[in-house]
């Protein structure tokens, strides 16, 4: 039997909608608003702030002019822009075989 629970699922792990919506940060990575769902993890958005935020920062230690991040996945998008320090940063679900739309202005 002991065999067998090597397969067995993990309870932690469990499915996540596609979010839609929106978060900005200030300079040290507190969510200052939301229009996410309460139902996304704010672990989930912890860690997308903590890596945008850090890549703003290396791109302005490394005095490259970095306004904004456009990351595409084929089912979400993630648009970044840097905010004196900060960021907002738009969730953005994608259908499979929707084309690729322009970023927001």
């Amino acid at each position: 039997m002991g065999i067998l629970s090597l397969f067995a699922k993990s309870k932690g792990c469990r499915l996540v909608h596609l979010p839609s919506g929106s978060f900005t940060l200030d300079r040290d990575g507190r969510v200052m608003s939301s229009t996410l769902p309460i139902s996304f993890p704010a672990a989930h958005i912890r860690w997308i702030g903590q890596h945008v935020l850090a890549t703003f920062h290396a791109a302005q230690n490394a005095h490259m002019p970095l306004s904004e991040i456009l990351i595409s996945f084929a089912a979400l998008r993630i648009l970044a822009r840097e905010l004196r320090g900060g960021a907002i940063i738009y969730l953005m679900p994608q259908s499979l075989n929707q084309p690729l739309k322009p970023a927001l202005n």
